[in-house]
């Protein structure tokens, strides 16, 4: 949700400028322009406060459809993890070999009960 936009929309909505949204809401006129501008961003009790000073209301509902925004910097990172996971695989051996190349790793002793 982009508050920026939702604010300001409310409050056109409301024919209200930012000074009578702020005198009616008990904030300065500054606060509501760094909000509406994304400067600044307001709690959700703020908004809801602002949001009713215009005459709407905040509500919460489902999605239609779950959303997840992955950053391009994290598709890479998992690209490059997957690479080397493939290459990695691509390098063990596929045929079962009955004399194990690799040290053993020590078993820890289960506590008694």
């Amino acid at each position: 949700m982009n508050t920026a936009r939702v604010l300001r929309a409310a409050r056109h909505r409301a024919c209200l400028s930012q000074s009578a949204l702020a005198r009616s809401a008990g904030t300065s006129q500054a606060t509501v322009s760094a909000y509406e501008t994304a400067v600044k961003h307001p709690s959700v009790a703020t908004l809801d406060r602002l949001l009713a000073a215009a005459g709407s209301r905040l509500t919460i509902a489902p999605a239609a459809t779950p959303f997840s925004h992955v950053a391009p910097e994290r598709h890479a990172w998992t690209a490059r993890a997957l690479a080397d996971v493939l290459s990695l695989a691509d390098a063990l051996p596929t045929r079962y070999e009955p004399r194990l190349r690799f040290p053993r790793l020590p078993v820890a002793s289960r506590p008694r009960r």
